[in-house]
């Protein structure tokens, strides 16, 4: 599908396989998707606030009412891909995530994300730039039903549609929703199209390792986490980037610098002008992390902060990763 095709709402994707898709693919607009057998579908994803995914669940009424929704796929633990799981689940569906992701779909980490919007100073400020569209309050956090581990399939009304954990990699639970017959992948947050990925989790080796995998399959259409609807060409741009900034963070850290040395003198070349530039102070911190374990690992909030000082919402003198 061409990126002039990059509109909200539902998409068919034919053989049975939609889209539900959120310009501009930033912070918290996320995609989902529909997968639909005979007599009923299977949901992957919800979105990040109750009011999005009420209005995803009515947008998706021309295909459900006709195939039900039976199953809901969740390819990771962040808020914006299953902030609207209590609404599928008070319709007696089935909720499956890896056991990964599982763990991590909590009220105390949903309640920190709503919470980060009413704080004060840089982060604050920076928090309601990027989640201020979303209403964050007063969501249950609704985990799976049933959890999987490396690979596992289910039966959407006789086809099959394969379930691969990929993760850790963004997070630690990623996984993809692949349709062998309509050669056809939902990649969650594994692809971004149009901006920057951020390695929560990584190693940023066994990303790329994950966009290998999806480069060898035999699919013509991805469905990113984020961004329109692509193949993959989009794919491999992804990991070029992913590529290129692990390559220089471990020559910098080989060299000795610091992480935010290494996070400032990072050349970005075609890539400096992504959406979101910022979150590569996550990615050469992750890439540091691998190759020194004793470095902390912030919360996300610091990691917030940083991203905040690259995009322009703090002073040059902004606090290290290595010496909070």
């Amino acid at each position: 599908m061409s990126t002039l095709d990059y509109r909200k709402g539902l998409h068919d994707l034919g053989q049975g396989c939609h889209a539900w898709l959120q310009p501009d693919g930033s912070w918290g607009w996320s995609n989902a998707g529909l997968i639909t057998g005979s007599r009923t579908s299977l949901l992957v994803d919800t979105l990040f606030d109750l009011k999005l995914t009420r209005e995803m669940l009515d947008g998706l009424r021309p295909v459900t009412d006709a195939h039900p929704l039976g199953t809901l796929v969740n390819t990771h633990s962040d808020p914006d891909h299953v902030n609207g799981n209590e609404l599928v689940k008070t319709r007696d569906v089935e909720i499956l995530a890896s056991a990964a992701a599982a763990e991590l779909m909590t009220q105390e980490a949903l309640d920190t994300v709503a919470k980060v919007k009413h704080l004060d100073g840089v982060l604050g400020e920076f928090a309601r730039h990027i989640f201020g569209p979303f209403e964050l309050e007063g969501i249950t956090a609704t985990g799976p039903d049933r959890t999987f581990t490396g690979e596992d399939s289910v039966d959407v009304g006789g086809r099959e549609v394969r379930l691969i954990q990929v993760g850790p990699a963004h997070t630690p639970g990623d996984a993809i929703v692949h349709v062998p017959d309509a050669r056809l992948l939902y990649a969650g947050d594994i692809l971004f199209v149009g901006g920057t990925p951020i390695a929560w989790a990584g190693p940023i080796d066994r990303w790329i390792a994950a966009l290998d995998r999806i480069l060898d399959m035999d699919v013509d259409v991805i469905v990113p986490g984020h961004g329109p609807v692509s193949g993959k060409p989009e794919v491999s741009v992804m990991r070029e980037y992913l590529a290129s900034v692990e390559a220089q963070a471990v020559r910098r850290f080989e060299d000795g610098l610091d992480v935010d040395d290494a996070i400032a003198s990072i050349e970005l070349g075609k890539f400096a002008d992504l959406p979101e530039h910022g979150r590569l102070a996550q990615n050469v911190l992750n890439v540091y992390q691998q190759l020194d374990p004793s470095i902390p690992r912030p919360d996300r909030l610091t990691v917030l902060t940083k991203i905040a000082a690259l995009e322009g919402f703090t002073p040059a003198q902004a606090e290290s990763f290595v010496n909070p």
